[in-house]
């Protein structure tokens, strides 16, 4: 793995706790996966959640959810932040 990656990694599991070889496994899980089926996207979601330690609400899942199964993902951080919230 190259300095920058590692860095990046490093970085990631600082701020959220989650060992970078776990998220590795998850980024290899989802490489084919069909974000149109909610019951994948649920156990994604519901998976990153608990890696992360952060309980997600059913409404905020059901909001998550359905964003992606629709192809309506957020395209900048900003509009991804006002997902979140409530």
């Amino acid at each position: 793995m190259s300095d920058y990656k590692q860095n990046m990694f490093d970085q990631i599991q600082k701020k959220s706790n989650i060992d970078s070889n776990e998220i590795m496994k998850v980024a290899q899980s989802v490489q084919n996966a069909d974000f149109s089926d909610e019951k994948t996207v649920r156990k994604l979601v519901r998976q990153l959640s608990q890696m992360a330690g952060k309980p997600v609400s059913q409404q905020k899942e059901d909001k998550i959810v359905q964003a992606i199964t629709n192809n309506k993902m957020p395209k900048d951080i900003h509009s991804l932040s006002q997902l979140f919230k409530n």
